[in-house]
């Protein structure tokens, strides 16, 4: 789960301190990003619309995020978990002209040091340039849809189950109802406080932030009980999840989107399932981690007719990767499900880290490879 804060696109006069000039800002090349722990310097405040390659590095002490958003902070391209030190590259499709904003996240939370960014011109799609990544588009949205069903279809049963009172059917819905939202999560986080509204967990929260959602829910099933107000809460998971798919069925998708969801879906497992910091009360995380696998393997096998001939090796590699994950995540399987996460030994999470870590590297490149011309 990524936090996002709302803001007014259109209050782009921010803080003069906010931001930093790095001192690289080639016209040519990718767009220099410096970020600290207070300031995030863009090299370049504008662009032409097309593909944009952001170039971010941490010269701070906290992990750090960079989004870049259109208006109503809808989220155009992110990358995440970049440690102090380490530079990271983003390539964002953006064909149409007008006012962006850039933000780095210092610490991954909170709205972000925010810059306006502007778009110049209009450029054509790369789906309606090529009919490949225009099939692409097509076929992960067919599965995008599909998954939203599954999601609206499972919640409600799983809020169902908490209105009733029946603890024991909610938790074992908990789970399966949470599949749904890892594999599409990209897709679904990048409408602005729905997000945290959903996913949101404890110890994320901000200051006068209310806990909600389906981990609030998991804290009440796991911990102390069913409350007075679980209901409630249900209602709203149940109203949120519904406006959330909604949305997630009509957004009109970018195949750079698809590449950087798959190495998003990876850094949610990297920062959050690896830890078990996600599933903290009911340690189901590796329904969460199998999930997000899941989904970024669908993104990419969307993509990967062009990626296979453009750089069949690289195909070669991130198949390679994906199936050694998975292969022990197979291994972890009870049932119809997976053990919980404290079954695991510390053997086996390094196991784990180690075979995200390394289908991460292959997966992050794929983004450049769709933006070959």
């Amino acid at each position: 789960m990524k936090r996002v804060g709302a803001l007014v696109l259109g209050a782009l006069a921010l803080s003069a301190c906010s931001s930093a000039t790095p001192e690289s800002a080639s016209p040519g090349g990718p767009i220099a990003v410096e970020a600290s722990d207070g300031a995030c310097g863009v090299a370049r405040s504008e662009a032409d619309a097309g593909a944009i390659t952001f170039e971010v590095t941490n010269k701070g002490s906290r992990v750090t995020e960079f989004y870049l958003y259109a208006e109503g902070d809808r989220i155009m391209g992110e990358v995440e978990n970049i440690a102090p030190g380490l530079t990271r590259r983003l390539i964002v499709e953006v064909p149409d002209g007008g006012a962006y904003q850039t933000s780095c996240r210092p610490g991954m939370a909170g709205d972000g040091i925010r810059s306006a960014f502007v778009v110049k011109g209009d450029a054509t799609r790369q789906a309606d340039a090529d009919t490949r990544l225009g099939e692409a588009t097509a076929g992960y949205q067919r599965y995008v849809n599909s998954q939203a069903d599954s999601l609206l279809a499972k919640t409600t049963e799983f809020t169902a189950a908490v209105k009733d009172g029946e603890a024991e059917d909610a938790k074992a819905l908990y789970p399966v109802a949470r599949t749904y939202w890892e594999r599409i999560e990209p897709v679904a986080e990048s409408f602005g406080d729905l997000d945290p509204k959903i996913d949101g967990r404890e110890a994320d929260l901000e200051e006068g932030q209310e806990f909600t959602g389906f981990h609030r829910l998991e804290k009440d099933l796991w911990t102390g009980g069913l409350q007075g107000d679980s209901a409630a809460i249900a209602d709203r998971l149940l109203a949120d999840v519904t406006e959330i798919v909604g949305k997630a069925k009509t957004v009109e998708l970018a195949p750079l989107q698809l590449a950087n969801g798959a190495k998003e879906l990876l850094d949610e497992v990297a920062t959050g399932k690896i830890t078990g910091e996600e599933d903290v009360f009911s340690h189901t995380d590796l329904w969460d981690f199998a999930a997000n696998v899941e989904g970024s393997r669908a993104a990419v096998a969307a993509l990967r007719p062009v990626v296979r001939e453009r750089d069949a090796e690289l195909a070669s590699t991130v198949d390679a990767k994906f199936a050694a994950v998975e292969e022990l995540l197979g291994a972890q399987r009870d049932g119809d499900g997976y053990k919980l996460y404290t079954d695991l030994t510390q053997e086996q999470v390094k196991a784990f880290a180690a075979a995200v870590d390394a289908l991460g590297e292959p997966v992050s490149k794929v983004a450049e490879v769709v933006a070959q011309k």
